[in-house]
């Protein structure tokens, strides 16, 4: 059967979309563009060969399909920059192979003006034909929650080149969604993105920074979020943690914009600091029970950057991991997504019995709550707890 579908990068936006893909039985092709992050267990992937859908290593088949996503991921670069060069190298494949009356629709996270300004020329230089008139053009920021249990279609925004384009993309995610909301153009469609991803990481920030207040004020936090969180309007709960990871990289527009975003900028630095005062935290705690950091035994639970999943970008263990280390202490951790871990090209012990671990530890630091953790054992069992979620129950460990 000939794919309707070619999903090109396979990472933590492509991913989702194939499996949503074949659940709306759209035959599927899956075009890895690099290392990805994502991952199919061996039932997942026959589940969905079951539906539909084939990975392919043939650039030909991209030119057999009436709908091309390119979900290529945009990780930051050592200039602090979106590193597009995933989506440079998915669009020059796309375009040798690209025929008429193809949509395009690029999803990987980029800004305003990179569907016109750099996918456009080239598509259009590779293949001959042009946007808007010879095959249609779009971006529709990508909606995935990685490790949700909640599987229903979200809302899909819809920017196209022309009318045509945003008309020819909204079809395609009418057989997703049952809500397709159609922004003016394809920059207010990348701008939502940029929206949303900064909404998280500038709320992030000032609940963090609420809790070191908190912290010194005596204050405890977690009553207050969730007092708060009952005001059934203006206002949405964040939780504080010990950094931000994830794929979504906030951006202040920096050289983008005459005025870039000042907020985000800030919140950036509130967020980057975090690991640092988790460190401090960790380090008054061993002092205040008569312990130093060197020399310390210290067991770090969960070392992903969400909780229930294997993906390890931007997680903030590395960089508590290091400063412990920088301290002195003796660093292991538990995680049952990552069966290797290295920090500074050296092996981190990893614990094979968990509560054995954490009993013999100084202090246990949680840094992600996975379902499989039994947080009320593991509070009797560690020595010294201090939970970076709040996931423990009340009373039961040291909170952030």
């Amino acid at each position: 059967m000939p794919a309707d579908l070619a999903v090109i990068g396979l990472g933590p936006y492509g991913l989702p979309l194939a499996q949503a893909a074949v659940a709306a039985g759209i035959p599927t092709i899956g075009y890895a563009t690099g290392p990805e992050a994502g991952s199919l267990s061996a039932a997942e992937l026959r589940r969905m060969r079951s539906t539909g859908f084939r990975l392919s290593t043939d650039p030909a088949q991209l030119g057999r399909v009436r709908t091309a996503l390119i979900c290529a991921p945009t990780p930051r670069g050592a200039d602090g920059e979106l590193d597009l060069g995933q989506v440079e190298g998915a669009a020059r494949t796309l375009a040798e192979r690209l025929r008429p009356h193809t949509t395009v629709i690029l999803e990987s996270p980029v800004l305003p003006g990179t569907t016109e300004d750099l996918l456009r020329p080239i598509l259009e230089r590779g293949s001959g034909l042009r946007a808007g008139r010879d095959f249609h053009l779009a971006y529709s920021p990508s909606r995935t929650d990685p490790g949700s249990r909640d599987h229903t279609p979200a809302p899909r925004v819809i920017g196209g080149l022309t009318p045509a384009c945003t008309e020819s993309a909204a079809a395609f995610y009418g057989r997703l969604t049952d809500k397709v909301v159609r922004a003016r153009g394809l920059r207010e469609a990348e701008a939502v993105l940029l929206l949303e991803t900064n909404f998280r990481h500038v709320n992030i920030a000032l609940v963090n920074e609420m809790a070191v207040v908190c912290h010194e004020l005596g204050v405890d936090l977690w009553d207050v979020i969730r007092c708060a969180e009952t005001k059934p309007f203006g206002f949405q709960a964040f939780r504080p943690g010990p950094g931000v990871g994830g794929h979504g990289v906030p951006q202040d527009l920096t050289g983008h914009a005459s005025r870039g975003l000042r907020m985000v900028e800030l919140a950036q630095q509130v967020n980057e600091r975090m690991p640092h005062y988790v460190v401090q935290r960790a380090a008054a705690l061993l002092n205040e029970h008569g312990k130093s950091a060197r020399g310390a035994r210290v067991l770090l639970l969960g070392v992903t950057y969400k909780a229930d999943l294997a993906d390890q970008q931007g997680a903030p263990a590395h960089e508590i991991a290091v400063r412990l280390m920088e301290l002195g202490a003796s660093v292991s951790y538990h995680d049952p997504h990552i069966p290797a871990w290295h920090v500074l090209d050296r092996p981190v012990p990893r614990a094979d019995s968990l509560y054995e671990a954490a009993a013999a530890a100084d202090l246990t630091l949680l840094l992600q709550p996975h379902r499989t953790y039994d947080l009320q054992g593991l509070s009797v069992k560690a020595q010294l707890l201090l939970d970076t979620r709040g996931a423990t129950p009340t009373g039961a460990a040291h909170r952030l």
